[in-house]
Formats: C-alpha cells, structure tokens, sequence
C-alpha cells in the first residue's frame, strides 16, 4: 500500500525574530527615499513667477537711504529683490513686504543672508529717508528703503518698465498712487532673472529665492 505523502505531520514553521524583518526594511526604506529625494531634485524648478530668459543686466542705479547712498552694485553676489512702492500704501504693499519677510524667514540662515530687498519709493514727495528706513525695517532690519528726486525716481522706474501715477485717495489718507506691484528679482551676477506678481504666498517665493541661491 502507497503511504499518502499527507500522512506524516508537517512540521510547524519557525517564525522570524523581529530584527531580521527590520534587516530587510530598513534598508528598502531608506533606498526609498534617496530615489524620492533624487527623483524631485532632478524635476525643473517650477517659478512663481515669469522667468527672464537669457542673460538681461539689470540696470545699475544710486539712490538715497537713512544709511546713505545705494545703489544696486552694492549688492552684486546677493540676490536682490526690487519692489517699487510708497509708504503711505494701505494694503499691497505692505502685503508684499511681508511676504518676502516670512519668505525669507522660511530660508536657512545662509540663504537668507544672501537675500537683499531694496524698497524703491514711488511717492518721493512724501517718502523722505528716514521715513523709509523706519517703515521697511518694520518688516525686516535688513530691508532697504531708497528714494531721490522725483526725476530720479522716473528714471530708474522707466528703467524697470514701473508704472505709476497719482490718483484720487480721501481726506484722510491724501492722494493714493497706482503703481505696478511686482517683485523684480536679480541674480547674484546682476541678471534679471524673474518677475514675480502680487499675490504669490511666501512659500512660493522663498522656493523660488532657494532655486536661485543653489
């Protein structure tokens, strides 16, 4: 008589100590995540805003702050972001200036040494020096503020393609100036490198400010 191969008992299974799981997983986690962390590091970097393509110098320029002369030069090797605007704003830009503070408030200590915001005024007439300094260090102590004569003003606007003139406000705040709210930022060779729109969240602009610090 053929015995049944099913007649003799199996013998039960051993079970894995646990750490031998944790031998295979581990490294299969970690090989994980340097594939993910290559996977997006090689992804082209999506702006917030128009990129400027090719090399375009931003135009030089020297204005007044309550430090002193500025001009654009000073700050070759940083990142510089041009806003032009006026104190006397009631709302973008104050926004605006705050966005770029927590922007770079998000960056490393390093980056965010290498970023300069230079507040451009639009408004000379009522915008002296010292006014200025007071109201960008409100948001930032490194921001600067700069103005001239209203000539002075019109040319480096002109240079930037800004539009601005004076239009109806209120008793109470005066005339209001319309003005163009972008963020002209420039690379630490001097390029025009990007525009950025009003309304861009600042984790979209201090991305953007990592990208071109690399």
């Amino acid at each position: 008589m053929t015995e049944s191969p099913f007649s003799e008992e199996l013998a039960p299974s051993r079970s894995r100590p646990p750490w031998q799981y944790a031998l295979v997983a581990v490294p299969l986690l970690v090989a994980g995540l340097v594939f993910w962390w290559g996977y997006n590091r090689a992804q082209p970097h999506q702006f917030s805003g128009a990129v400027i393509q090719g090399l375009t110098a931003a135009p030089d320029f020297s204005l007044s702050s309550d430090s002193g002369p500025v001009s654009l030069s000073d700050h070759r090797g940083k990142l510089v972001v041009l806003y032009f605007g006026y104190t006397f704003c009631p709302d973008v830009c104050p926004t605006t200036l705050q966005d770029v503070a927590d922007a770079i408030e998000i960056l490393d200590d390093d980056d965010a040494k290498d970023v300069q915001l230079i507040f451009v005024t639009v408004d000379p007439v009522r915008d002296t020096a010292e006014r200025l300094g007071e109201y960008v260090r409100h948001f930032d102590e490194s921001f600067l503020g700069v103005t001239g004569t209203e000539e002075e003003i019109g040319s480096v606007a002109t240079l930037y393609g800004i539009y601005y003139r004076a239009g109806e406000g209120s008793e109470a705040t005066g005339y209001l100036m319309e003005h163009t709210a972008t963020l002209l930022v420039i690379d630490r060779e001097g390029n025009l490198k990007e525009v950025i729109p009003f309304g861009v969240d600042s984790e979209g602009i201090a991305a953007d400010f990592e990208y071109m610090l690399r």
